[in-house]
């Protein structure tokens, strides 16, 4: 039985209007994308599309935004693993470390990412990337009632009030400034543990024979020489090559998030788009200004060897795979390898999944042993001592591009645009049909 707490309250006119949705074409959607900035309760004071809106602004409901969040980071089942390498075949490939699949990719399924948001009502963390699936998604059908439903649960208040962005800059780019965060809106931002990333990139070249290579000092990593049973060190790779591509790799598992929610904003007739323009310091904590305290994440700062300051969580809610929050890389490691063989692990066993003989095949992959997770440590460690963090020359948390959903004021894009090409159908129709 449903709580009333997370049960969802749907008339059967919004009952239509969500079926209608399921059947909106993933053409159009493409097509039919865009930047639609301007919201009810909007003003551009002055230039050539200056107006002002004669609503007040509009939040989304309830329905409204658990849509955006679960199209956004939900759990749409099992994921199905990288079947195979050849080093280590016939075992299975080891390097997934989740054992779902959401609503967007993650490079080799390490799946670090979970989605913060703030509207008018406060601030939230809505985490799924360890989050078993509750309920069976067939053939890509979707009960949306239900889908919604456990979704729902997963949301975690962690304020009563709106993230704090000042309108300038260095707090937004200039041209944000009227329209980023406004009220009304939900502001979605997916975050990035880059530390964990790094961690998972590290496990996943050393399990393959490669090792890391400090190209900025020009030197190998000391004590590596100790475990060329596991790792050729004639094949070492650059450090920074690695941070560079586990960065790229995080960048676009937070950006195909958003990309999925933008694509459901078109199904459903509402404004917003995707964006960086906010500077990701503020947006986790580390500006500086007491007065902008952003998500709250803790974060160092060394002048000495890194220009910016460097995040590394918010405890209790999204911790780094780093110091202040492991005593050191080498415990780091260990909760890594209790994530991805432990209980509810993507190679445990126990934890359910997609195949006929589950069991079998999550059972098939080799765990990490002592000796690998002692090489993974080594290399992590030496990144940490020697640069001051963890990774060494990216951030240890990583927040860069966002969604911001809003409900679009049809005046001023009647007044400035041609007919029939500044929205779709749908969002000519959205508060008939939504409210």
């Amino acid at each position: 039985m449903k709580s009333e707490e997370n049960s969802l309250h749907i008339s059967q006119d919004l009952n239509e209007t969500l079926n209608d949705l399921l059947k909106f074409p993933l053409a159009e959607a493409i097509a039919g994308r865009r930047a639609r900035r301007f919201c009810m309760g909007a003003e551009i004071p002055d230039g050539v599309l200056a107006f002002k809106s004669k609503h007040k602004p509009m939040p989304l409901s309830e329905i409204e935004q658990l849509l955006v969040l679960s199209y956004m980071g939900g759990v749409t089942g099992w994921h199905f693993a990288i079947m195979r390498h050849e080093r280590y075949a016939p075992k299975l490939s080891n390097y997934c470390a989740s054992p779902v699949g959401r609503t967007f990719p993650s490079a080799a399924g390490f799946i670090t990412s979970e989605l913060f948001y703030t509207d008018d009502n406060g601030t939230y963390f809505f985490p799924t990337r360890d989050f078993h699936p509750q309920i069976e998604i067939q053939d890509g059908k979707v009960n949306l009632e239900e889908f919604l439903a456990v979704h729902k649960k997963r949301i975690r208040k962690l304020s009563n009030k709106r993230l704090h962005i000042p309108r300038s800059e260095p707090y937004m780019e200039g041209h944000n400034t009227w329209i980023a965060n406004h009220k009304g809106s939900t502001l979605i931002i997916p975050v990035g543990d880059l530390a964990q990333h790094m961690l998972a990139s590290i496990c996943y070249y050393t399990q393959n024979g490669y090792p890391l290579y400090d190209d900025i000092a020009r030197k190998p990593i000391p004590g590596i020489e100790k475990f060329s049973n596991i790792v050729d060190v004639n094949k070492a790779l650059p450090l920074t090559a690695i941070e560079q591509a586990s960065l790229a790799e995080i960048t676009a598992e937070l950006s195909t998030s958003c990309y999925a929610g933008v694509l459901m904003l078109q199904a459903m007739g509402l404004g917003g788009w995707m964006y960086d323009g906010l500077d990701r310091h503020t947006i986790l904590g580390a500006s500086g200004d007491p007065k902008v305290p952003g998500l709250g994440f803790r974060y160092n700062t060394d002048e000495e060897r890194w220009s910016l300051p460097n995040p590394t969580g918010l405890e209790g809610v999204f911790e780094g795979y780093c110091p202040p929050h492991y005593k050191n890389m080498r415990d780091a490691t260990e909760a890594f390898a209790r994530r991805k063989f432990g209980e509810g692990g993507v190679y445990n066993p126990n934890t359910p999944g997609a195949w006929s003989d589950s069991p079998k095949v999550r059972g098939n992959a080799n765990p990490y042993t002592e000796e690998f997770k002692e090489c993974v440590a080594l290399q992590a460690q030496y990144i940490y001592d020697t640069y001051g963090k963890f990774p060494g020359t990216i951030q240890s948390i990583f927040a860069f591009m966002y969604v911001q959903a809003q409900h679009l004021d049809l005046d001023f894009y009647d007044h400035y645009f041609k007919p029939d090409t500044a929205y779709l159908t749908t969002h000519k129709d959205h508060m008939k049909k939504w409210h």
